[in-house]
């Protein structure tokens, strides 16, 4: 069976995409980070959810973005806001992240022999950040068969992104019918250590609207 290197947070997204790979009968290669986020609760929900889609191995590596600072989800002294739709780009974002992580994964990818991975990114129900785009997913995958080994021996790495064009309703849909679980994972901004959810963040508003319009219960525990 084929590799793959899945990009996995713990939250909705990341799941399904895991659940999508997983479906193409692909040998699925879990990774994730500790980058210094406020909240750890996220990787609990990854450690489960590996386990219930049968990763072959899942790695949970340890950066420390807190270090630079810049974000919501990093620095303490930056409050994560309430959801407002706007045109500009949230405080939420940290800066490199999505870089960061991809360039994680295709050094592990070419240690596996694999030239596939899958990253959860949206461009539809999102927070308008610039690292989920495919113009920025593109020009990673170009730099990726420059600078490595295997692209350069004609093993082309490609990046996949099966949600980055679906709504978060039907996101969910498509989880669903390939057994995702959602009541295990953890997709807020600032979750308690039981993985509880704040209920206004930008990821909880997106969230409850996917659930909304697919007509079902949000499982999603929320903090009292």
């Amino acid at each position: 069976m084929s590799k793959a290197v899945i990009l996995l947070s713990g939250g909705l997204d990341s799941t399904t995409t895991l659940a999508i790979a997983k479906s193409q009968g692909l040998d699925c290669y879990a990774l994730s980070f500790d980058y210094g986020q406020k909240q750890k609760s996220e990787l609990n929900s990854a450690k489960q959810v590996a386990e219930l889609f049968s990763a072959i191995e899942h790695r949970t590596m340890s950066i420390s973005l807190n270090d630079i600072g810049g974000s919501a989800l990093t620095d303490s002294a930056i409050e994560v806001p309430k959801f407002k739709p706007s045109d500009g780009i949230p405080v939420t974002y940290v800066p490199a992240r999505n870089t960061i992580f991809l360039s994680y994964a295709m050094a592990w990818a070419e240690v596996l022999d694999c030239q596939d991975i899958f990253i959860g990114v949206n461009a539809l129900d999102y927070s308008g950040y610039p690292d989920c785009r495919k113009e920025y997913i593109k020009s990673f995958e170009i730099m990726a068969n420059l600078a490595t080994k295997q692209g350069v021996e004609g093993k082309k790495l490609t990046i996949h992104t099966p949600l980055i064009d679906l709504h978060k309703a039907q996101i969910i849909q498509k989880g669903l019918s390939l057994g995702v679980d959602y009541s295990l994972t953890t997709t807020c901004y600032q979750a308690d250590n039981n993985g509880d959810a704040c209920g206004f963040c930008d990821a909880c508003e997106y969230r409850k609207l996917g659930f909304k319009k697919v007509g079902i219960p949000d499982p999603t525990r929320y903090q009292r």
